[in-house]
């Protein structure tokens, strides 16, 4: 929890020092069992941004397909992924503990060996430990939508974000991401659809059925009982150099609401 002292509980989320984020790590209570977890586990499936380049030979101890998640939330899906699919290795990033906990918890109880986990800020690790052309496949499902207007700049989908995606994947690669909230659906269509180094894999050159491999979620079906929609994208990487864009800067005064307070 990131309130509490390093004595406590000493595993803390990795970033560097950075205008503007699209998340905010709000305190959340962890039960004994996500805190004992990090003691028990966390050596077996942590991995630490300030490691620097991450070798996947080396970290999994095989060669396989490489799958990454950003923003697992508890890690129910994450796993089910890694469970179905034992032909590939899969490394998750997430900022908060409590969803680290019990990820890791589950994953160790059930032996599984094909996962790692960051506990860091995503663009930090893009940037400074996963290789050029290196993912077979790349996740993002139901980001922090930052619905009001005012926060649209603090969505992780932009086309620099994007771009560095781009330069992560293999060609041929995929890039899949969902979100069930409409207004960002559309934003992430036309952000993607403006990336000449991806290829939308709809037929209809917008959206997708969930792929078999996405899971659903008990959220995903109660939102569809209630009548709620669920946007899935999938594009796939074109050959070509990825040179990354600038990013725009944002400074934290440029948003009405302090990263640390912000909803």
């Amino acid at each position: 929890m990131q309130d509490e002292s390093a004595e406590e509980f000493p595993y803390r989320t990795e970033y560097k020092k950075k205008s503007i984020r699209s998340y905010v790590i709000r305190a959340g209570r962890m039960t004994e069992g996500q805190r004992r977890a990090f003691d028990t586990y966390w050596v077996q499936y942590g991995l630490s941004l300030f490691d620097g380049p991450l070798n996947p030979l080396e970290a999994f101890g095989r060669e396989a397909p490489l799958a990454l998640e950003i923003g697992f939330g508890m890690g129910d899906s994450l796993l089910a992924m890694a469970q179905a699919e034992p032909d590939k290795n899969f490394i998750g990033i997430e900022v908060h503990p409590p969803g680290v906990g019990r990820l890791i918890n589950n994953a160790g109880k059930a032996g599984v060996e094909n996962l790692k986990i960051y506990m860091a800020d995503a663009v930090d690790v893009l940037n400074d430990c996963i290789g050029d052309a290196t993912l077979d496949r790349f996740q993002l499902y139901f980001p922090d939508p930052w619905h009001k207007k005012k926060h649209h700049k603090r969505r992780i989908v932009q086309a620099e974000f994007v771009r560095l995606i781009c330069s992560k994947l293999k060609t041929g690669g995929a890039m899949h991401m969902a979100t069930d909230w409409q207004n960002y659906a559309e934003h992430m269509l036309e952000v993607l659809q403006a990336e000449p180094l991806l290829e939308n894999t709809s037929s209809t050159n917008d959206y997708v059925e969930r792929p078999e491999w996405r899971p659903e979620t008990k959220f995903e079906r109660r939102g569809q009982r209630l009548g709620h929609g669920v946007w899935d994208l999938v594009y796939r990487r074109r050959p070509g150099e990825a040179s990354i864009l600038e990013p725009v800067e944002v400074t934290a005064k440029d948003s009405d609401t302090p990263v640390s307070e912000a909803e």
